[in-house]
């Protein structure tokens, strides 16, 4: 048993601490738990002298229990193969971390990379219509062939997300599911089949422990996730107010491209997404085109053509650390530190190659901090 883990899980089980509250707590520990439930009140107090008395003594009232529920849901994720994903630590969403309110641990099952180059969330009404479930089937289909790569997110509930997810499911899109329960239920049932799928071409994400129900609470909660684990969120189709239109706003908040599907003046389940269109609070969309443009996607079929008879022409114009980091790039985007590691360069100087191939259009900063070969 990774105690440092547990120690996470447990930190989310104290009565009456919030998450941010916990997350708080976490970050002023560096990132690792373990001490608050080691040591004893004293030591604790000196060393989070500057954090409220009373969030000391929630934890110091509650750790024990928590602890031990902790311990419990370890031994439910370890027996059904489900990820823990701690703040900060490996396949946690880098995305998430921009964000003050993320969640401090997350439960992941499936084969997706939650930090893939290009992530969509898509969202919308559970009432939709013909228009609606056309609109999906024919951007999520566009999308898989100009953006095979791209990682579709929603919520499992009825309508549009439903029927995003299964439109990536068969254009061959990962797609990754947010729900607002533990893993140890499907919410609606009827979708047990799709999430089933999920888990071999995309996944199940989840903040919340075995035997939690799906309240009323906990989807506006997890729309968060949604909202802040994607590059951009999609309205499909919204009515005047619903709970879309809440992720929608979580996601402008946390700096994310907002877009929405026009829609017929006289339809109930338009009002939303034109009202976002109104309010130039989203972009619009009417094709997959639309979603490239408005978040600089290339098109990977663009991209190929355009990038083997350039590449030839780089050899005699580009200096060695140039090349090198061309190389790199070839195959696969790359963060910044991926690319110091294997060009074994400094930072700064890695940072001054890419600012040059940036200025001469050879590479492009994408979402995620990622470095794309443009030519």
């Amino acid at each position: 048993m990774t105690d440092e883990t547990v120690c996470a899980i447990a930190l989310t089980c104290i009565p009456k601490l919030s998450g941010r509250q916990a997350l708080e707590l976490y970050k002023h520990m560096g990132n690792d738990a373990t001490p608050l439930f080691a040591e004893d009140k004293d030591t604790l107090r000196e060393r989070l002298h500057d954090i409220p008395s009373a969030m000391l003594c929630l934890l110091m009232d509650g750790r024990e229990g928590a602890y031990r529920r902790a311990v419990e849901e370890w031994e439910f994720i370890q027996k059904h193969n489900i990820g823990c994903l701690c703040y900060g630590g490996e396949g946690y969403p880098v995305r998430l971390t921009e964000c003050d309110d993320a969640p401090l641990v997350l439960y992941y099952k499936g084969n997706a990379d939650l930090n893939s180059t290009y992530i969509l969330s898509v969202v919308g009404t559970r009432s939709c219509t013909e228009y609606g479930k056309d609109v999906c089937r024919k951007v999520i289909a566009d999308l898989s062939r100009m953006r095979p790569d791209v990682l579709i997110v929603s919520g499992l509930a009825y309508g549009i997300d439903i029927h995003s997810h299964r439109n990536a499911l068969a254009t061959g899109l990962n797609t990754v599911a947010v729900i607002a329960h533990g893993m140890d239920r499907i919410y609606p049932s009827v979708h047990r089949d799709t999430a089933k799928a999920m888990l071999q071409q995309g996944g199940m994400l989840t903040e919340y422990m075995k035997g939690t129900q799906p309240e009323r609470g906990n989807f506006l909660s997890r729309n968060r996730i949604i909202a802040g684990l994607a590059d951009a969120c999609l309205v499909v189709e919204s009515a005047y107010k619903g709970g879309s239109l809440v992720t929608a706003r979580i996601a402008q908040g946390y700096g994310r491209d907002v877009l929405a599907v026009p829609g017929r003046i006289t339809d109930k389940y338009s009002e939303g997404c034109n009202g976002l269109i109104r309010h130039n609070t989203a972009a619009l969309v009417t094709s997959a085109e639309d979603i490239l443009h408005a978040l600089n996607w290339p098109d990977e079929t663009e991209e190929q053509s355009a990038r083997q008879p350039v590449e030839q022409d780089l050899f005699g114009s580009c200096s060695e650390e140039e090349m090198a980091v061309i190389q790199l790039l070839q195959n696969d985007d790359k963060q910044i530190n991926q690319l110091v590691v294997e060009s074994n360069m400094p930072v700064a100087r890695v940072s001054a190659v890419l600012f040059e191939l940036e200025m001469r259009n050879i590479v492009r900063l994408m979402a995620g901090g990622r470095y794309h070969l443009i030519k």
